[in-house]
């Protein structure tokens, strides 16, 4: 129930042949590194997947941008519903988004004890819980280990979270908790409901009317998503972006058609990033 599911054809429908979807001729081309994240002092016992892109145009001599995408493996994919290295590769080339360096992480496992037995995923327990625990995980265990060697920027107008579903619910909170680390919130399908009390949101940022949070946002849901026992996913996502509106945040909430998918998020990929980055672009 929790995990997202991509219905067969989905990608079909919509517009994979846009060019900033697809390898252009003539456009450098970043390097993907894989690597494996098991120290976790913040998630004792889990082990994770994870991959680091940095741009052609990378100049150690310059801080870069930063964004994290959780649930990397579908955003770092190629050939995937998102093809956030193909996408980077075209928007930095074009100047329209900064130099960015991009780490995908997945959620935790945690190894199964007992022969034959399958390891237990941490990613729902990570994801929609409410509070700092996952952005502390990012600030103090995870990224200086990912982007060890990396000039990275400190600025969070220049540190970016993206994620989808429950993901997209933890790249809000990660920001919401330490908008002094990231400054940009791309969610998919973000789960705000009552899943771990991810509905509460909505009241919460219309209590910083007076104050909002330094953090700029970009919503995605579709029409035809969930609607269950945890909630309706495009209602919830509906009242949030109501909210933001209410309380003065720079933010945008496409509404596409689609389900609990990320092809229709990852068809607008392209404009959404152009959206959130276009602050640190000249």
């Amino acid at each position: 129930m929790l995990l997202f599911v991509s219905p067969v054809l989905a990608a079909d429908m919509l517009n994979p042949k846009h060019p900033d979807r697809n390898v252009q001729p003539g456009v450098p081309q970043g390097k993907v590194t894989p690597g494996v994240f098991a120290e976790s002092t913040i998630y004792p016992g889990t082990r994770r997947d994870y991959s680091v892109y940095v741009p052609a145009q990378y100049d150690a001599q310059k801080p870069a941008c930063l964004m994290v995408f959780m649930d990397g493996g579908g955003y770092a994919k190629v050939d995937g519903a998102f093809r956030v290295p193909v996408v980077f590769d075209n928007l930095i080339h074009q100047g329209a988004m900064p130099v960015t360096v991009a780490v995908f992480v997945s959620p935790g496992t945690i190894p199964a004890t007992k022969p034959g037995a399958k390891d237990r995923s941490n990613r729902s327990f990570e994801y929609d819980s409410l509070g700092d625990r996952y952005a502390r995980f990012l600030v103090e265990d995870f990224l200086p280990v990912a982007t060890k060697g990396l000039n990275i920027s400190t600025d969070p107008r220049q540190r970016a979270v993206c994620g989808i579903s429950s993901g997209g619910i933890c790249a809000f909170t990660a920001a919401w908790e330490r908008p002094d680390q990231f400054g940009k919130v791309l969610s998919h399908i973000g789960s705000f409901t009552n899943i771990r009390g991810g509905w509460a949101y909505p009241g919460l940022v219309r209590k910083t009317k007076a104050s909002p949070k330094p953090i700029k946002v970009y919503m995605q849901d579709g029409k035809d998503d969930l609607n269950n026992l945890f909630g309706n996913w495009p209602l919830a996502n509906e009242d949030l972006a109501a909210a933001l509106r209410f309380a003065g945040y720079e933010h945008q909430f496409v509404m596409t058609d689609g389900g609990h998918s990320g092809a229709w998020g990852g068809d607008q990929l392209h404009k959404a990033l152009r959206w959130l980055w276009s602050d640190q672009v000249k």
